[in-house]
This record gives C-alpha cells, sequence and structure tokens, in this order.
C-alpha cells in the first residue's frame, strides 16, 4: 500500500477545484480499502472515497482525511454476466462487453465515472438505469468491516440514488451485471450513436462536475407548463433543472469564477478561477431563486465534500 501525504485533489476532479489530502491511498480492490480503512483508523482520521471525480466538489482547504482514490480494477464476463470491481471505466466496461457480442445498455454509454459510482447513484440516461442490469452489489463497511453482497431487490433504487448513496458506510467493491446478447457491430453503432447524442445534449470539455442538480418533482402546474412549452411528457412528474433554472432567470448567473452556463444552465462551470465557496454559493443563489420562483427545491448531484 503506497501512502502519499498532502496530494492537491483539484486535478482529481472535472471541476479542477480542491485542496490537498491529508493522505492519498490509491485503491483497486477489496483488500486494497480494507487495508486503507486500517490506515485512517490507526491515525484516527476519516476517510473519503474519490472515483472518477466527475461528480464531486473538493473544499478549497482540502480534506483532512484520508482519500480511498479508487482505480481501474479487473473484470470478468461469462455468459453474459459481468462482474467488475468499483474502479472499472464504465464506458470501457460497454464496449469491451459490446465487442463480446453482450450488452442492451449501452444507452449508458459516455456517462463519465466507474461502474461503482454509476451503481452508487443509480446513473442513467436515455430513458435507461444501470438498476436494470445489476445481479447484486458486494460491499464492505467501513465501520464494522463486514462485506456483504446485496441483491438488486435490496439495493433500492430508485432516481440517481440507492442504499449505498444513501448509507456511505458501505463502500461498493464489486458489481455483477446481467446483460444481453447483441451483435457486436450493431452495439458498438448504438455506443457510438449515444456519445454523440450526449456530446450534442450536453456540455463537453469544460471544467464542471456534469449536471450539479437532479431533476426535481414539481407541482402539477409546473409539470403542465414544462409540458405545454416542451410538447413532451414529464417522467414521474420530473422537470429539468436546467429549464426551471432558465426560466428562473438564472442562466449565466456568476459568483467570482464560477458561471451557470449559458449552453446547459445545469451546469455550473469552472470559468479558471472559481474557488469551491464560488461554486456553493451560485449554488445556493439558483436553489433560493428558483424555490421562490416555483416552489421547488432543487437538491445537489453533485456530492459536496
Amino acid at each position: 500500500m503506497r501512502i502519499q501525504e498532502n496530494i492537491p485533489l483539484a486535478s482529481f476532479t472535472t471541476f479542477g477545484i480542491g485542496g490537498p489530502a491529508l493522505y492519498f491511498i490509491d485503491v483497486a480492490n477489496e483488500q486494497d480499502v480494507h487495508d486503507a480503512l486500517a490506515f485512517a483508523r490507526e491515525k484516527s482520521l476519516p476517510h473519503i472515497v474519490l472515483a472518477g471525480g466527475s461528480n464531486v466538489l473538493i473544499p478549497d482547504d482540502g480534506l483532512r482525511a484520508v482519500v480511498l482514490h479508487i482505480v481501474e480494477g479487473s473484470y470478468t464476463l461469462q455468459d453474459g454476466v459481468l462482474t467488475a470491481d468499483f474502479g472499472c471505466n464504465l464506458l470501457s466496461l460497454i464496449r469491451e462487453c459490446g465487442a463480446h457480442g453482450f450488452g442492451g445498455w449501452e444507452k449508458l454509454s459516455g456517462i463519465p465515472g466507474t461502474v461503482g459510482g454509476a451503481v452508487r447513484g443509480n446513473a442513467g440516461a436515455f430513458g435507461s438505469e444501470i438498476k436494470d442490469f445489476v445481479v447484486s452489489v458486494s460491499a464492505l463497511n467501513s465501520k464494522s468491516g463486514e462485506t456483504k453482497d446485496f441483491e438488486n431487490n435490496v439495493c433500492d433504487f430508485s432516481y440517481r440514488r440507492s442504499i449505498f448513496k444513501d448509507n456511505p458506510d458501505w463502500i461498493i467493491t464489486r458489481v455483477a451485471l446481467e446483460l444481453h446478447r447483441v451483435d457486436s457491430a450493431e452495439s458498438a453503432r448504438l455506443t457510438e450513436e449515444t456519445i454523440a447524442e450526449r456530446e450534442r445534449r450536453h456540455l463537453q470539455n469544460v471544467r464542471a462536475a456534469g449536471s450539479f442538480f437532479m431533476n426535481p418533482i414539481a407541482p402539477a402546474n409546473i409539470v403542465e407548463m414544462f409540458e405545454t412549452e416542451k410538447g413532451v411528457k414529464s417522467r414521474e412528474n420530473r422537470v429539468p433543472a436546467g429549464w426551471l433554472i432558465e426560466k428562473a432567470g438564472m442562466k449565466g448567473a456568476s459568483v467570482g469564477g464560477a458561471i451557470a452556463s449559458f449552453q446547459h444552465p445545469n451546469y455550473i462551470v469552472n470559468q479558471g478561477t472559481a474557488t469551491a465557496h464560488d461554486v456553493r454559493n451560485l449554488a445556493q443563489m439558483i436553489k433560493l431563486e428558483v424555490y421562490n420562483q416555483f416552489g421547488v427545491e432543487l437538491k445537489e448531484e453533485a456530492a459536496l465534500l
């Protein structure tokens, strides 16, 4: 186990924001996690799990903690059942499995980060969610040291959440997913088509955490306004957070170096000099304005550490 000290964390996040970690340890599998947690207990320090860094805001003064940095692990694919360590890149898995004739989850292509992170937050896009493919999840309890396998039906999956997100003491270490037989060429085509559509809809190559807020459940009058204006049906009475932010006049709002993007208002973008303080203040301004105008409470999809 390689233990590093005072490692700047900004470069490990898509926001490009954040101070140093007191201790920083790469972990690739369950044993690595056990060892890193033992070190944190020895030092009487909290631990923070950091994966792809695509959905997180690190404080400006850093983390007085042991950061468990999840790195690429290993995976196996047998008869359509994919078993992967938490740090395996989601897009790489979709492409590799497709090349071997197994898929069905191509609509998740382009979602940044790891398979473990995707399961924790029940990542989804274009009407598909990763919960639709999960068979079981192996997790380690950071307090008790217990390891446990969670079948899909006890993972409590719902929109952008799971039992693991609600109970962070459980650290996902490995996931098993069931895929379908697919034509390799068709899988590759659908994967690239999905990535292209995602790039058309979402900002690319910007310093942001992706969608900062979750799409909220809205009152009936707000849902009706959205459906009338956009000509599409709401899913589960949810409306896009970006649409609400724009309707509230907060598109382009800024604090310091942070801005609610003109192209995609639900992206809070680091223009180069933004601090975590800037991002938090801007997010609070947006939440207050949306609530005052529409009575809708926005909740962060990004993890604020």
